[in-house]
């Protein structure tokens, strides 16, 4: 895992630029604390910060093909699972290695495959590869965007980057925000592509972009079907139960200390009992796997359920854990480090956005720094409600009959950061353009019914949107800690299957997540298999309502947040009593600090 960016020009000769790939290269330093480097070439300037996971002697970057005069130079982030596997395919095609590395195998199948390399690999990754020959650059993210990846136009090519704040260190790319960018960041919707920021975007989940002389060009190599499926009910159990399976044992290689998290809930759960049980096949009976859960020092005394919290989950974590076989740890988070100033500053340029989910932000980052302390991976039950159908808006009727976003109606997160109407966003009218063209991408099947395919639809929507946000808040909150997280859940051929699966047979039990929790019985003790979606946990200490409330009185006199924020909206909120304040009234004015912090620091030109 690692941090990646560069920029190729045709109008410019880089090799007179080395200060700039240096200073863009090293806002990059906590996505690889372990080393650095840069390569300048005529038309092309590249940066690599490292973390050290895999070959920790070898895999240095940037990467070339061969030390003198080379031909192609990759700079690569992110972890390809079946690089041995692709190792000994490049062998038999007459390809020398130098390294064990998974940087290496992707070089090689790039000089072998060009611009189709992506179709030959399987993992999370983001990278670039300058093509000396073909004078080109070549862009790659993997097939659910776990990798973030992000360009600008620059004179004569485009720069590119792990995080936008890269972006910036270069002299033609300055932070501006305009009316669009608002719109992307406050309505929800978490399209892929345009960003807050403006001229900078994604490159697409499961995309390539490809610079050369003859411009910029983009196309989708992988995107979802509504392939057939004649699976019965026990096949499917076993088809999940392999694929889940295969996904979990390729991600455990790793040449540093690895370990899991585990909330409680069946995601997490039985993630960590596949895991836990090849670590003993591979190194015998007494191997343990570490396990780490969070809490909140007010959460035993003091939980309140709403609609995305159904229970505390350290009794479930703690009891999963002992069925395991685990060495299970609980961080304990108290109202003075979520509200410290200090870390919600680091969350808010960890995100290098103005939007988030505030406590459940800063929790996650004081959890990953703890996790740091003793390992360098940890592997995540991210995605597994989008894949198997675990979020409530799957099986509410009223949220299936709306015709709009469904997080929108379950989350409340709708008028979370009401807008200064001066701005006239026009909001929702953006919301049901973008809600008729997410539609209108969502692949039918000629034998599915309108109720099948409505939940196709939902479905496609978590996967492609709803998801896109959770993994974009762990990987950047992950990162900044110097921590790579592993998603099996992911895994291609997993998502592509359950997304083929008709909704009778994952619901077939009548609950959230049949498949999975019919192929955990005996991994998760019957409680976990039981127990209803819990979503991450949120503090409902008075303490912190309190401090959270006077932040945002401070953020409301901030310069620049009265220009996007509506004051009058948010000030009844500061005047709720601490221990009554509602989600919503929590959102608003976590989004009020943050917008104050992310303002402070980048100072952007609003352009409204």
């Amino acid at each position: 895992m690692c941090g990646i960016t560069g920029w190729a020009s045709f109008h410019h000769d880089a090799r007179t630029q080395s200060q700039v790939i240096e200073a863009m290269t090293a806002t990059l330093t906590s996505r690889g604390p372990d080393a650095g480097g840069c390569w300048l070439g005529e038309h092309t300037a590249i940066g690599h910060r490292r973390l050290a996971v895999i070959d920790l002697a070898g895999g240095a970057q940037p990467m070339t093909d061969r030390p003198d005069r080379p031909s192609t130079v990759l700079t690569y982030g992110g972890e390809v699972y079946n690089h041995h596997e692709l190792r000994a395919e490049l062998r038999s095609r007459g390809h020398d290695f130098r390294t064990r590395s998974d940087t290496e195998v992707v070089l090689r199948a790039y000089t072998e495959w060009g611009e189709d390399v992506a179709d030959h690999l399987e993992g999370m990754f983001a990278f670039a590869v300058w093509d000396e020959r073909a004078q080109r650059l070549v862009l790659v993210r993997d097939r659910l965007g776990v990798k973030p990846l992000y360009w600008a136009a620059v004179d004569g090519g485009l720069a590119f980057a792990s995080e936008p704040k890269a972006l910036f260190a270069h002299p033609e790319i300055r932070p501006r925000v305009d009316a669009d960018g608002l719109r992307e960041a406050y309505s929800l919707l978490f399209n892929t592509g345009p960003t807050v920021w403006s001229g900078i975007r994604e490159v697409e989940p499961g995309g390539v972009l490809v610079l050369d002389r003859d411009g910029i060009r983009e196309r989708r190599y992988w995107q979802l079907a509504a392939a057939a499926h004649e699976d019965d009910r026990d096949t499917a159990v076993e088809r999940v139960r392999g694929l889940v399976g295969a996904a979990a044992r390729s991600r455990l290689e790793a040449d540093v200390p690895l370990c899991s998290l585990l909330s409680g809930g069946i995601d997490s759960t039985v993630l960590t009992a596949l895991l836990a049980d090849e670590l003993r096949l591979r190194e015998g009976p007494g191997a343990r796997i570490r396990s780490y859960a969070v809490d909140y020092s007010d959460q035993a005394e003091q939980f309140t359920g709403d609609v995305l919290r159904t229970g505390h989950d350290t009794p479930f974590a703690t009891e999963a854990g002992a069925f395991i076989g685990t060495d299970h740890s609980t961080v304990v988070l108290d109202p003075r480090a979520l509200l410290d100033p200090g870390h919600r500053r680091a969350v808010v340029v960890a995100r290098d956005a103005p939007i988030g989910v505030g406590d459940m932000d800063t929790s996650l980052y004081l959890l990953f720094g703890e996790i740091r302390r003793h390992s360098t991976v940890v592997l995540s039950g991210e995605a597994a409600d989008e894949v198997f159908g675990g979020y409530p808006w799957f099986h509410d009727p009223a949220a299936l009959a709306a015709r709009t976003f469904p997080w929108l109606l379950v989350t409340g997160d709708e008028a979370a950061m009401p807008m200064n109407p001066e701005l006239d966003l026009r909001i929702g009218e953006f919301r049901d353009d973008t809600y008729r063209t997410a539609l209108a991408a969502v692949p039918h099947h000629e034998d599915e019914t309108p109720a099948e395919h409505r939940q196709r639809e939902m479905q496609h929507l978590s996967l492609t949107r709803w998801l896109r946000q959770l993994l974009h808040r762990k990987d950047r909150l992950s990162m900044a800690q110097g921590l790579e997280v592993r998603v099996p859940y992911c895994d291609h051929r997993l998502v592509e299957y359950a997304f083929a699966t008709p909704w009778a047979l994952k619901s077939f039990d009548g609950r959230e997540k049949s498949l999975l929790r019919a192929m955990g019985s005996g991994l998760a003790p019957d409680s976990v298999l039981r127990r209803p979606k819990n979503h991450y946990p949120a503090t409902h200490h008075p303490d912190y309502n309190r401090g959270l409330q006077d932040m945002a009185r401070d953020a409301l006199s901030a310069e620049g947040v009265c220009a996007i924020a509506d004051e009058t909206r948010i000030r009844p909120c500061l005047d709720t009593p601490p221990d009554r304040l509602e989600w919503g009234q929590r959102l608003r004015l976590e989004r009020v600090v943050d917008l104050a912090l992310w303002l402070d620091h980048y100072r952007p030109e609003l352009v409204l």
